[in-house]
């Protein structure tokens, strides 16, 4: 009975002691899951090392609880794992949606950035081509206003042999310079190298042109050029006046300067009558005659024929106080000519 006493006293442990071999077993299980690197599971471990060596009666020291996260290799509870999986499912799919969502009101202030931005800038661009349209027309018409000043005014007509720029060649040209003077009219017939069929028009005939001593087209450009220039203000534009000269006798001039290889010089401008007298008629009323013919403003006017009708000097004598007449109705001043003239 003795030894069997002492066997027992010898295999009796301390209550301390078994916590302390709960502790290392629960050590090697933990080194064996990390080992075989299985995913992490929650333990709870009922005691720590607040202990009492004497069996914990001690009122000094007290058990506690506490949570500890290892990596261990069992499986635990299949249950556990998924509510776990999906909690962390959960945890990652909400930020994700946040920052969806915050993505596109970002994508929205920054479209509404976008067009508040391209409104205000064609707002301003807007400002800004009002501004230059306005300094461009007070520009223009100081512009004029300059021009005007140096502007030399000369009326011109011309005959032909015909109503085609190709094929028909000029007869006759003839220029009068409004501001009058010595050598302010140049007058002259153009040998057109061809036949005259329209004689009866305006009474040239082909014997009258096709001579020697009269000069031809190539040859009389030069000379024109010169009377030009000799009546033309230094700095200033020379505006070449003609009646319906948009359609029939500018196109005729240019054509005969390139077919004899010369060009219109820069400083040269073109203005046509026949507008201006289109307006002039239309104010006066439907009571008028609205032909605008040359004779007919001339007649209208009250303007006496000088020499004899249909020839180039005494068109331009007729058509320099018809032009005098419809810039006064129409209160139009030089830089008003200027502005409607064309090259």
């Amino acid at each position: 009975m003795k030894a069997i006493a002492m066997c027992f006293s010898l295999l009796q442990f301390p209550r301390c002691r078994i916590h302390s071999l709960a502790n290392s077993c629960f050590e090697n299980f933990n080194k064996l899951g990390k080992r075989s690197g299985v995913s992490s599971t929650s333990y709870r471990v009922l005691c720590s090392n607040n202990y009492d060596p004497q069996g914990g009666h001690n009122s000094t020291r007290k058990w506690t609880r506490r949570t500890i996260n290892t990596n261990a290799n069992t499986g635990g509870n299949i249950s556990d794992k998924l509510i776990s999986n999906k909690s962390i499912i959960g945890h990652e799919i909400v930020p994700q949606a946040s920052k969806l969502e915050t993505s596109k009101v970002q994508q929205r202030s920054r479209k509404i950035g976008v067009q508040n931005k391209i409104v205000s800038e064609s707002t301003i661009t807007t400002k800004l081509d009002e501004r230059k349209v306005e300094t461009t027309e007070i520009e223009s018409e100081e512009y004029y206003d300059e021009l005007a000043k140096l502007a030399t005014i000369i009326c011109f007509d011309i005959e032909t042999t015909g109503f085609s720029r190709d094929k028909d060649r000029i007869i006759e040209l003839a220029c009068q310079d409004l501001r009058g003077g010595d050598n302010s009219t140049f007058q002259t017939l153009v040998n057109p190298e061809q036949y005259v069929p329209n004689e009866k028009i305006h009474g040239i005939s082909s014997r009258m042109v096709n001579r020697y001593d009269v000069p031809r087209m190539k040859e009389l450009i030069p000379i024109l050029v010169q009377y030009v220039r000799s009546r033309q203000m230094p700095g200033g534009v020379v505006v070449l006046v003609s009646h319906n000269g948009r359609t029939f006798d500018v196109p005729f001039l240019k054509n005969e300067f390139s077919r004899c290889s010369f060009e219109i010089p820069q400083d040269w401008l073109f203005a046509d009558t026949l507008p201006l007298a289109r307006s002039v008629m239309k104010s006066k009323g439907p009571k008028v005659a609205t032909k605008i013919s040359l004779q007919a403003l001339r007649e209208f006017y009250g303007i006496p024929l000088i020499g004899p009708a249909h020839r180039a000097l005494s068109d331009v004598h007729s058509l320099a106080l018809v032009l005098q007449r419809l810039t006064y109705d129409l209160k139009m001043p030089i830089s008003g000519l200027i502005k409607a003239s064309f090259k």
